[in-house]
C-alpha cells in the first residue's frame, strides 16, 4: 500500500491502535470513483431492505442504520461513518476486497469494520458473492449498536486472529477472492469464470481435515454472515449476508431453507458463498453466540499448548507462537519439533524469530538477534522432580546454573546442552526465562542441535508448552505478516455510452433532490432509455418513482416501458419489486 493513501487517511482514536502490519490492507475509499449508477444501486438495495426488514431483522437493525451514519440516498463516507461509529467504540476502514482471514480478525478485535470499498455492479444487484459496500456498511455497521452483539465481534476477533491456518486455507482464500473479483467483472469471459469456479470446487473437496481457522471461519458465517436468533419457528435476521441480500432476505425465512439450533457443531459446516445457503442456524440470543465461541476456543492450541499445538503450528508454515509455563514466548515459522512420551521436549524456527513476554518483545531478543531461527530444549531435567523454572536462588546453586560455570544439563528425552552459562534473564516477577551460554554445543542422541561456532546459544526455559497460537506474540515484531493476494480488485472501463448513461442517473438524482421536474430534458432521457439502453430498467424506476402520481404523461410512457422490460424474466421480479415500493410510498 503506497505512503500516499497512509497520508489520505483519516485517523481516529480507534484505528490509531491498529498494528502496522495492518496498515498495509487499508486503502483509500474511491468515493469519486462512485458512479451515479452505483448510488442508485446503493439507494434501490436499501430502500427495499428499509421496507421490508423492520419487520423480519432483529430489533437494533433500524436502529442501528441510524446510529451507524448510514443514509439511504447514497453512498456512505467512511469518514462519516467513523466520526458516529467512534461513539459506540467502533471505526470502519476501506479495504480491497477479501483480505486474508487471520488479518480480517484481528482488524475485528481492535473493533474495526473492514469495508470492502466496491459496491456490486447492477447485473448482481440482488446477490453477490463479492465482499461490497452494501453487504459490509448496511449489513454489519448496523447491529453493532447492540452492545452484547458488539462484544461478541470483538472477543471473536481476539480468538479468530489467533486461530491457526493450514496451507489449504490459503488456496481457499485465494480461489474465492478471484471468484468474487470474476464474478462482479463485466469484462471477465464465461470461460474464466467457469475454470475460477472449478478451481474453487476442487479446494473446497480436497480440504481434508478442517483446521481450527476453517472451523471458525464457519462459525463467522453461520453467525456473523448468515445467523439468524430466536426461535426456531419465528427467527429474525441479524447476519449481514442476509440484511444485504434482497434475495436470501426472503429466502432464508422460507420453509425452502432448514434451521438448525447453533451450537459448537456449526463450525463442521461448511459453506458455499456462491449459492443461496440450504440450511442456517438460530441463536437465542446473542449471550448464546459467547458461550459457543468460548466453548470452541477451549479446544483450540491457543488454550491447550501442548504437542498437538505445534505440530499445527508447523503444519501451518505461518509465523506462530507458543507460550510457555515460564511466560516466555516466541515466534516465528516453526519447522520441527522433538517429543518424548508425547511431550514436546525440543522446538525450532527457522528464519527471523523473536523473544516476548505477555506480548511485549524483550529488548535485544527481536528478529535482529535471531534471523535464522532459534531452538531449545523444553521440560524437566533428568533424575529431579525440580524444572529449571521452579528452582530458587539456592538451587541453582546447587544444581551448578549460575554465571561463569561450564555444564552439562541433561534434559529428559535426551537433550543435553553443554556449555559456559554467561547470563541468565528474568522476567518482572523474577523468574528466571532465558539462559545464555558460550561455546555451547547441544545434541540429542547422535544428532547435533547447535554447534559452539554458531555464536552464543540462548536457551529457553520451561518445562511445557501451555499454549500455541498464529501471528507473533508482540503485534510490532515482525513487518509483512500477512500475504496480500495477488488478485486484484476490479477497475472497471467505462465506455461513452456508459458515461452518458451515468449522466443520465445524475440528472434524474438531481431532480429528485431539488423536487423539480425538468420536462423537456427527462423526454430526451426517456427517449435515449429507450433506443440506447432497452435493459436498463433502474433508470426506468428512478424516472417512474420522480413522476409517479404527479399527472403528467411520461408516467404512462415509462410505466410501459417497465412493463415491456418486466417481460424478461431477469428483470420481472426487481421491477415488480420496485413498481410496489414507489407505489406504497
Amino acid at each position: 500500500m503506497g505512503t500516499k493513501i497512509l497520508e489520505d487517511f483519516q485517523w481516529n482514536e480507534v484505528t490509531k491502535k491498529l498494528p502496522s502490519h495492518l496498515h498495509e490492507f487499508i486503502v483509500k475509499q474511491p468515493y469519486k470513483e462512485y458512479t451515479a449508477q452505483d448510488h442508485a444501486i446503493w439507494r434501490y438495495v436499501m430502500r427495499l431492505n428499509l421496507n421490508y426488514l423492520p419487520t423480519v431483522a432483529h430489533s437494533y437493525y433500524i436502529n442501528g442504520i441510524e446510529r451507524s451514519g448510514i443514509t439511504i440516498d447514497r453512498i456512505p463516507k467512511m469518514e462519516g461513518m467513523n466520526r458516529i461509529l467512534k461513539d459506540i467504540g467502533w471505526a470502519a476502514v476501506s479495504v480491497d476486497g477479501f483480505i486474508p482471514p487471520n488479518a480480517f480478525m484481528e482488524f475485528q478485535a481492535h473493533n474495526v469494520l473492514v469495508i470492502a470499498s466496491d459496491i456490486r455492479t447492477i447485473e448482481h444487484i440482488a446477490y453477490t458473492p463479492a465482499p461490497d459496500i452494501i453487504h459490509e456498511a448496511a449489513g454489519h455497521a448496523p447491529i453493532i449498536a447492540n452492545p452484547e452483539y458488539a462484544e461478541y465481534l470483538r472477543r471473536f476477533g481476539e480468538i479468530g486472529s489467533k486461530a491457526i491456518s493450514s496451507k489449504k486455507d490459503q488456496d481457499l482464500y485465494e480461489a474465492i477472492r478471484k471468484v468474487s473479483i470474476l464474478k462482479e467483472d463485466p469484462q471477465a469471459d464465461k470461460k474464466s469464470i467457469e475454470e475460477s469456479l472449478e478451481v474453487l470446487r476442487k479446494v473446497q473437496e480436497n480440504m481434508g481435515e478442517l483446521s481450527e481457522m476453517a472451523q471458525l471461519r464457519n462459525l463467522h458465517w453461520w453467525t456473523v454472515e448468515y445467523g439468524l436468533i430466536g426461535s426456531i419457528e419465528t427467527p429474525k435476521i441479524y447476519g449481514a449476508g442476509l440484511l444485504s441480500s434482497i434475495e436470501e432476505s426472503k429466502l432464508c425465512l422460507s420453509d425452502e431453507v432448514e434451521k438448525r439450533d447453533f451450537t459448537i457443531q456449526a463450525a463442521q459446516v461448511n459453506f458455499d458463498i456462491t449459492k443461496p445457503q440450504p440450511q442456517l442456524f438460530v441463536t437465542p440470543d446473542f449471550a448464546h453466540l459467547s458461550y459457543v465461541l468460548e466453548k470452541f476456543a477451549n479446544k483450540m492450541a491457543l488454550r491447550t499448548g501442548g504437542l498437538k499445538g505445534l505440530e499445527k503450528l508447523i503444519e501451518s508454515q505461518n509465523i506462530g507462537t507458543i507460550e510457555l509455563s515460564t511466560g516466555l514466548q516466541i515466534s516465528g515459522v516453526f519447522t520441527n519439533v522433538i517429543s518424548f512420551e508425547n511431550k514436546v521436549i525440543y522446538i525450532q524456527t527457522k528464519g527471523p524469530t523473536a523473544l516476548a513476554s505477555r506480548e511485549k518483545e524483550f529488548n535485544g531478543h527481536g528478529i535482529d538477534q535471531y534471523p535464522e531461527g532459534f531452538g531449545s530444549p523444553i521440560g524437566k531435567l533428568e533424575n529431579t522432580n525440580l524444572a529449571i523454572e521452579d528452582m530458587s536462588p539456592k538451587d541453582l546453586e546447587v544444581y551448578g546454573i549460575y554465571e561463569g560455570k561450564y555444564i552439562n544439563l541433561y534434559f529428559e528425552g535426551g537433550i543435553k546442552v553443554s556449555g559456559k552459562i554467561i547470563t541468565g534473564k528474568r522476567d518482572v516477577r523474577g523468574k528466571i526465562v532465558l539462559i545464555s551460554f558460550d561455546n555451547c554445543t547441544v545434541t540429542h542422541g547422535e544428532k547435533v542441535l547447535f554447534r559452539p561456532e554458531w555464536g552464543i546459544y540462548e536457551m529457553a526455559v520451561g518445562k511445557k508448552v501451555l499454549s500455541a497460537f498464529a501471528g507473533p506474540a508482540c503485534a510490532n515484531s515482525f513487518s509483512n505478516l500477512y500475504k496480500v493476494s495477488q488478485s486484484k480488485g476490479l477497475k472497471r472501463v467505462q465506455s461513452k455510452a456508459q458515461l452518458k448513461l451515468y449522466k443520465m442517473y445524475e440528472e434524474i438524482r438531481l431532480m429528485r433532490v431539488e423536487s423539480i421536474i425538468k420536462l423537456d430534458p427527462l423526454i430526451i432521457i426517456l427517449k435515449d432509455l429507450k433506443e440506447k439502453y432497452p435493459n436498463e430498467w433502474l433508470l426506468g424506476l428512478e424516472i417512474y418513482e420522480l413522476v409517479y402520481g404527479k399527472g403528467l404523461e411520461i408516467e404512462s410512457q415509462v410505466h410501459s416501458h417497465l412493463i415491456q422490460l418486466q417481460l424478461k424474466s431477469t428483470y420481472n421480479k426487481l421491477i415488480s419489486e420496485g413498481i410496489n415500493l414507489i407505489k406504497q410510498n
